[in-house]
């Protein structure tokens, strides 16, 4: 009996056409869809391909989509540098340290900000939303780095960069939205302080938040040049973005070169313009790597406030 009514439902569901109007939708969907997802895949798509490509082929731009002439003497001549690696070591210090820097310090901000009976906090979030869009600039930022006596040192990529105003106003909403007060008040019910709530209830349910912060200030700490090549001077603590930047200087035909023999001068063009590519992929392959893991957290946090307000 339970079977034959399964079937019917079955039946009746095939029967049921759908809406005119929903089919062109999803056609127009679908298409919309995978033209933007050729649109943003193709230039991913030719930067492996002109990485992995012959130099002269790139050069006279005859890759289009698939590699011409499998080559890889970009990759050969980045990982024989040195300076490569002690970048990639560098960056990943910078990237793992600011992250956990950020964070903390992202999360002692928020939270009592999102809290309403924290008597201060409208003046606070006034006062940091002020920072966000009046600063000293460049050379009052560098005076307060050669103040604190950090200028050529690690901690000139930590701490001028240790949180975002910005990234405090999305973790107080999540904060806000997602964390109820009658779980609060339980708590307290419970015996439970506020640093307790925070630490065993708060963070574990924060996961979403916490992993698309990581992502943000991670990212941003893995392309971070500029702040390097403004309080740096020791190469021993360049990172891998400034390593990237002068190999490419370096490689590139100037003036200065055209005495070198005709076919030297074409092959070091050519070796350039492929390496350029494979500078790219050297760059960004452990971003891209990591984007899968946390895609999940990342869709649902970037979410908040849209249905909650």
């Amino acid at each position: 009996m339970v079977e034959e009514v399964i079937l019917m439902n079955k039946q009746i569901t095939n029967n049921v056409s759908q809406p005119r109007a929903d089919k062109i939708f999803d056609i127009v969907n679908v298409t919309i869809i995978s033209i933007l997802g050729i649109i943003l895949l193709w230039p991913l798509i030719f930067v492996v391909s002109a990485s992995l490509s012959n130099p002269s082929a790139v050069w006279n731009g005859e890759v289009l989509l698939f590699p011409v002439g499998l080559n890889i003497d970009g990759y050969k001549y980045v990982f024989e540098n040195k300076d490569v690696w002690l970048g990639y070591g560098n960056t990943l210090f910078y990237t793992v340290i600011g992250t956990i820097i950020n964070l903390i310090l992202t999360i002692c901000a928020a939270y009592p900000l999102s809290r309403k009976d924290f008597v201060p906090r409208n003046f606070l979030m006034a006062v940091f939303v002020f920072t966000m869009y009046f600063n000293g600039g460049l050379i009052p930022t560098y005076l307060v780095v050669s103040d604190l006596g950090i200028i050529n040192t690690r901690w000139a990529l930590l701490l001028p960069t240790a949180v975002s105003i910005f990234n405090v106003i999305i973790t107080r909403t999540y904060f806000q939205t997602s964390i109820p007060k009658s779980l609060q008040e339980a708590a307290e019910i419970d015996g439970c302080n506020t640093a307790q709530f925070l630490i065993r209830i708060v963070l574990p349910l924060s996961a979403p938040i916490i992993a698309v912060m990581a992502l943000y200030y991670g990212v941003a700490h893995w392309n971070e040049y500029f702040n390097a090549m403004i309080y740096l001077q020791d190469k021993e603590l360049y990172p891998l973005q400034l390593f990237l930047r002068e190999i490419l200087i370096q490689n590139q035909v100037t003036a200065d070169m055209f005495g070198l023999d005709a076919a030297e001068l074409a092959k070091k063009a050519h070796l350039a313009e492929t390496m350029k590519y494979s500078l790219i992929i050297v760059a960004s392959l452990p971003i891209l790597i990591v984007y899968p893991f946390i895609q999940k957290y990342f869709v649902k946090g970037i979410m908040i406030g849209a249905i909650k307000g």
